[in-house]
């Protein structure tokens, strides 16, 4: 059996972030998610709304706990306003935008972060995307909170990116 003649591999294979200083300098957290697809020709725009403008209900739920626990600690929810200028993904601002990147992000007084959602062409029509995350944290607050939401990063984050694979494209490009 060639290469060609494999099937599409559509597990979620998880490593870590090595390049993670490279996109936030100073990053304490990094991770890397990544699937690959086939018979689709999608667009970074294209798989970044795919994976972080459409959000399943489970984690929808989970999001407006969240949002409920830390608004009291002065932690950004995602909901603010931003600039007219600023465009979104879901609720977070694109920082950065390429043929083959997009870096969504946000900062905090407690913690920053950044997401990078990459595509790396491979055989005809399949795209190997990549979602990698890196935190920085600036306290106690921001550490507790990034060890509070880690084991919950690593279950939303794979099951946002299998979207590409179950879901229907949507523009929710804000």
């Amino acid at each position: 059996m060639t290469t060609t003649d494999l099937p599409p591999r559509s597990e979620v294979t998880a490593s870590p972030f090595l390049q993670r200083d490279g996109l936030l300098p100073g990053a304490d957290f990094g991770d890397s998610y990544s699937l690959v697809i086939a018979d689709q020709k999608l667009s970074v725009i294209d798989v970044s709304t795919r994976v972080f403008g459409q959000t399943p209900g489970w984690v929808k739920r989970m999001l407006a706990v969240r949002t409920a626990l830390v608004a009291p600690f002065g932690l950004i929810t995602g909901t603010e306003p931003m600039p007219g200028s600023v465009r979104r993904i879901g609720m977070l601002p694109i920082l950065e935008q390429s043929d083959d990147h997009v870096v969504l992000g946000l900062d905090d007084r407690h913690l920053d972060f950044r997401v990078l959602i990459e595509i790396k062409e491979q055989l005809s029509l399949r795209q190997e995307v990549c979602v990698s995350t890196a935190v920085k944290t600036h306290n106690a607050a921001g550490r507790a909170y990034l060890a509070f939401v880690k084991p919950f990063h690593r279950i939303v984050v794979p099951a946002m990116l299998r979207q590409l694979v179950s879901a229907k494209p949507r523009r929710l490009l804000q």
